[in-house]
């Protein structure tokens, strides 16, 4: 098995992984509700659940 001959620096394994970097979502806002919500994801709204403006499922209530 390959062992390298001298410890390598942290400044050069730092310059190595600094190409890993944390991306903010993409996010979309909904042309029939205005609400902003991730892309290709259904979203709740006052009650309902959306999903590419279309209205997919509705919060039922529970029994009292």
């Amino acid at each position: 098995m390959a062992h390298p001959k001298r410890r390598q620096s942290t400044t050069r394994r730092d310059k190595r992984r600094t190409h890993y970097k944390a991306e903010a979502p993409t996010i979309a806002v909904c042309s029939v509700t205005g609400e902003a919500h991730l892309y290709h994801r259904a979203y709740w709204h006052e009650g309902k659940l959306y999903y590419k403006g279309k209205v997919v499922m509705e919060k039922e209530e529970a029994a009292a």
